[in-house]
């Protein structure tokens, strides 16, 4: 069976498959036949270094025609892509690196830094490939791509598929690597028949594609042959410019871009028209109510699909157009081919509706992931069953609907980015000055959450709130760095000695409706 790009390149090879348009007068358009001439380069290049079924490829940079084309090219030589996230720090991309195995990387010029690791912590690490500009000493550059045949791998039409491994924020301090193989076509269709998906759609990234909504749902429009329109950088008016120019009608997008696109001065926005857009996908953080408001003032009225689903679980719930307004807070029913369970604490099905009824919600569904690479302790503590969850805590109506209420780990999500809290803390306790530290997440308008340090000082030490967030900035990346501080002598905890970040939270979160922003 040929490789769906493969069999668009035959059946609408002139028809525009990516788009990267700067508004600078620089566009760059591949077409069908051109995307699967670049993606075949690029996995004739990869494989002669080694990688094919199960390797691992790490690739890294923001939004461009190449990015989409070694997504294509890792599945057409069943590799593992591993997207590294090119806003972390040298440090934190050093533990991904390593720990995932990677043999091989292929990178964005400007981000090339992240992969020039010393010689003594290489690891498995063995080639790198940059992109997009001049590679630095022992590196490939485009040169290397571009000499590898543009015909399809000689494997190809034995591959089933490539894998990919999205590292997530770790509740122990270290992310993990959430590993997927090939995603299921029955609940992937099913949803996708659900939204609305069309061929002649056209798709804009409204986020970065190393996370997994955006790059799936970005899969999900080439699978169907529609024209993707990157961005490399997110900017809210060329957001617009955008969805004018090319009759944008989907996009997946977290709250902070639309909230700064709803934000814009009402001139600037009637500049552009936007009665295209027929299926934005809301998720990577709650929507509030007031954003949806602003979002349908401004939108179609029957635009607006809210998704709730996580990298390890995939989609879970769905709440349709019609019921944005009608049920505020609610991220919707269970997608199609997924059965959801509210468990209480001793393991029982809570049977009850309403928030006074809340449980740990449990998915099944056949896009769950596999594994977290090398922890499968971590992946079995969070199974029951068939069943696996992220740790949130939710409540039915009568009507079937899901609302979730809080969280059981102290995951943050900030803008759409999910912050765990113990790794801020293990940074955050290098500090020969910080004695003790609690990390969690305060409410904002803006961002959902955003981060907060309570710190206790070591005996005789005198920090500033700006020292900590310095410290903190020079070890992680900015997302997760601090934007307040506040000190007190001793943190609570319990007898047992377990820290009571409920009682931190509490004032904080005082008159808040849910505990998630």
């Amino acid at each position: 069976m040929p490789d769906i790009l493969t069999a668009y390149a035959a059946s609408q090879p002139a028809k525009p498959a990516v788009i990267d348009d700067n508004g600078r007068g620089v566009i760059v358009s591949w077409t069908y036949a051109q995307l699967e001439a670049e993606a075949n380069r690029l996995a004739n290049a990869l494989a002669s270094l080694g990688a094919g079924p199960g390797q691992k490829v790490i690739w890294c940079g923001p939004n461009s025609p190449q990015i989409v084309a070694v997504m294509a090219a890792t599945r057409k030589i069943g590799a593992v892509a591993v997207p590294l996230n090119y806003r972390l720090t040298p440090e934190e991309a050093r533990h991904i690196i390593g720990h995932s195995d990677a043999a091989i990387a292929y990178v964005d010029a400007e981000y090339a830094h992240l992969l020039a690791l010393p010689d003594g912590q290489r690891d498995t690490l063995r080639h790198v490939v940059v992109f997009g500009g001049t590679p630095p000493g022992g590196a490939l550059g485009s040169d290397f791509v571009a000499a590898a045949s543009a015909e399809p791998p000689a494997t190809a039409d034995e591959i089933s598929g490539g894998a990919t491994m999205i590292y997530t924020s770790g509740t122990t301090g270290k992310p993990k690597g959430a590993l997927r193989h090939r995603a299921d076509e029955a609940s992937t269709l099913a949803l996708l028949s659900l939204i609305g998906y069309t061929p002649d759609d056209v798709y804009l990234t409204s986020g970065p594609l190393y996370h997994s909504g955006p790059s799936a749902f970005m899969a999900a429009g080439l699978a169907f042959g529609q024209t993707i329109i990157v961005q490399r950088k997110f900017d809210a008016e060329d957001w617009l410019r955008l969805v004018h120019t090319y009759r944008v009608s989907s996009t997946f997008s977290a709250p902070p871009p639309i909230r700064l696109v709803c934000g814009l001065p009402a001139d600037v926005k009637d500049r552009y028209d936007r009665t295209s857009m027929k299926r934005m996908l809301a998720n990577a953080a709650p929507w509030s109510f007031a954003l949806k408001q602003s979002y349908l003032a401004g939108f179609p009225a029957d635009s607006l699909w809210e998704i709730y689903g996580s990298t390890e679980l995939g989609v879970n719930c769905v709440l349709q157009p019609q019921d944005q307004l009608r049920k505020p807070g609610s991220c919707g029913r269970p997608a199609p081919l997924v059965e959801i369970r509210l468990l209480d604490e001793l393991g029982e099905q809570v049977t009850g509706t309403g928030p006074d009824h809340p449980g740990e919600l449990y998915v099944r569904s056949a896009q769950v992931f596999s594994e977290y690479y090398k922890q499968p302790d971590s992946y079995e503590a969070a199974r029951q069953g068939d069943f696996h969850t992220v740790g949130d805590i939710a409540y039915r109506d009568d009507e079937g609907f899901i609302y979730i209420c809080d969280r059981k780990t102290d995951m943050i999500i900030s803008g759409g980015m999910n912050i765990y809290p113990a790794e801020i803390e293990a940074a955050l306790e290098q500090h020969p000055g910080i004695f003790d530290v609690a990390v969690f997440g305060i409410p904002s308008p803006e961002w959902g959450e955003v981060v907060h340090a309570t710190v206790v000082l070591a005996p005789g030490a005198s920090i500033s709130a700006a020292d900590v967030v310095t410290f903190a900035r020079e070890h992680l990346a900015g997302y997760k760095s601090p934007r307040s501080v506040s000190f007190i002598d001793e943190l609570p905890r319990t007898g047992s000695g377990k820290l009571l970040k409920r009682e931190l939270r509490a004032p904080y979160w005082a008159g808040q409706a849910t505990r998630i922003g």
